[in-house]
């Protein structure tokens, strides 16, 4: 195989600025379909980008013309369409939250087994550069042993750039399942599980709807979080933050300060105890603000992993435990009690 025969499943904002731009940019997939249940959309995609046009998901899965397919769908779709797409004998890259709740993701990792075939999903921070260099930097032990960190994920809503603004599926529970905390507090979950290295053991969250009257979904939360190891820290998601984006951590350690995406010049500030410090330039992280055009990675290392035929980084497994986090915080939310993650029950 000499490039990944691509298609994809879903027309919405994300295929349009992440998925299907990044296809065409790399050298190693050729976009040959795409597939929204909206068949004007599927059709002006298609016609826009010389592809075929499906409608159903399932005429496109029994085409034989795709190795494999990203799926760009409403969450409440990701199971569904990840499963046929598998037992179709095609890898997927499958977008975050993978599924809405831990039986669906243990199907899809299950699907993904049976037929040997790659299960992906698109968890895109852990390909920033400076997030990549602070991951390096703590397993050298440069900040020594790590005590706490705080991370932030918001911006005004999806109604800015969803191609369906304030009717889109993102504001409706039975599409979305999540708000603010699967579409923004999943991303950092995942990050701060890459970063530290670690599992996160226990939640207590506040998952409110506050800020937008026609949603029926979250759109502020605020987490505390607890890994194995005793690191402690906070998460805040939220689509209420009108000013500029924000898409700040911060890891407090024994021996510095690392600051990610917090500064407007460096991507990567490390500040010792010391007073030593040093300041990275490493490249901007994507932002919704300026249009969403910069290369995620994710795509590249998707195609890269199935013509190598090595697991990509973020497996579905990978995914299943950012979503475990996910559930734990809704369920603190609705107990209003601290919960265990793994098991999602009181402690």
């Amino acid at each position: 195989m000499n490039k990944v025969k691509v298609a994809v499943i879903g027309c919405g904002s994300i295929a349009q600025h992440r998925h299907i731009p990044e296809y065409l940019m790399n050298s190693q997939a050729e976009l040959v379909a795409v597939c929204d249940i909206n068949e004007q959309r599927a059709n002006e995609i298609a016609r826009k980008y010389e592809v075929k046009a499906f409608k159903d998901y399932q005429d496109l899965l029994e085409s034989g013309i795709v190795d494999a397919v990203s799926v760009c769908t409403p969450n409440y779709l990701h199971a569904e369409i990840s499963i046929a797409a598998l037992n179709a004998g095609l890898h997927v890259l499958c977008e975050k939250p993978m599924a809405t709740s831990r039986e669906e993701a243990e199907k899809m990792i299950e699907a993904a087994e049976n037929a040997g075939k790659f299960l992906m999903i698109g968890h895109n921070q852990r390909f920033v550069p400076s997030h990549q260099k602070a991951r390096q930097l703590i397993k050298n032990g440069e900040i020594g042993k790590v005590y706490s960190f705080r991370t932030a994920f918001g911006h005004p809503g999806p109604e800015r750039w969803s191609v369906d603004g304030k009717d889109s599926w993102f504001f409706q529970k039975d599409k979305a399942f999540i708000g603010a905390m699967g579409d923004l507090g999943v991303h950092k979950t995942d990050l701060l599980r890459y970063i530290l290295d670690q599992e996160f053991s226990e939640v207590g969250a506040f998952v409110e709807t506050n800020a937008k009257d026609f949603a029926n979904v979250d759109d502020n939360a605020v987490c505390v979080l607890k890994t194995d190891s005793g690191i402690i820290g906070t998460l805040a998601a939220s689509w209420a933050y009108t000013g500029k984006e924000d898409n700040s951590t911060v890891i407090y350690g024994e021996k510095g300060i690392l600051r990610l995406e917090d500064d407007p010049e460096y991507s990567l500030v490390a500040q010792y105890a010391n007073g030593e410090v040093v300041k990275y330039s490493l490249g901007k992280i994507q932002s919704n603000d300026e249009g969403g055009q910069e290369n995620s990675h994710v795509v590249e290392h998707f195609t890269e992993a199935i013509l190598k035929g090595e697991k990509p980084l973020v497996t579905g497994e990978e995914g299943m435990k950012s979503l475990e986090v996910i559930l734990a915080a809704l369920e603190s939310s609705h107990l209003k009690k601290f919960v265990a993650v793994q098991k999602g029950v009181q402690v």
